[in-house]
């Protein structure tokens, strides 16, 4: 991968429905280039698929957070079945420290949060930060060392 593929990837990230010829434009490169080079970073893996990124609807409220569960080996299978049928769950990562699962949710009520926290204590010890904004997000792109 050249500094073009991540010029590219940048563009793709901004906008998955550029057009290849408008891209062509912003790289100095012909369309049939762009399109072997999109071509080949989606067959190496690198481009993984294309989605669509949802606006919540302004006149609705949203209470995210991020929940710390500890939970015994014998307890991991419930709680993924758990994890996957919950709709309020965004992302669930497997850490190290005291807790063994950090959980992003996001609920449409403070009551709703208490009713799956207490569905997670079952299973296990909680600690839950409610997330106030966020001042920094830079997407998965930025993020990558392309």
């Amino acid at each position: 991968m050249d500094d073009l593929d991540r010029k590219i990837l940048s563009l793709l990230a901004r906008n998955a429905r550029m057009p290849v010829k408008e891209i062509a434009e912003h790289v100095s490169l012909t369309s049939p280039a762009v399109s072997s080079r999109i071509h080949k970073l989606e067959s190496d893996g690198i481009i993984g698929g294309y989605t669509v990124v949802l606006n919540r609807p302004a006149n609705r409220l949203y209470v995210d957070a991020l929940i710390s569960l500890s939970v015994a080996p014998s307890e991991r299978e419930s709680l993924l079945s758990l994890l996957q049928n919950s709709k309020e769950v965004l992302q669930c990562y497997h850490v190290t420290g005291e807790y063994t699962f950090l959980i992003k949710v996001s609920c449409g009520s403070m009551m709703q949060l208490e009713q799956l926290i207490l569905q997670f204590q079952k299973l296990g010890s909680t600690c839950t930060q409610i997330i106030l904004s966020t001042p920094v997000d830079h997407g998965p792109l930025e993020s990558l060392q392309l």
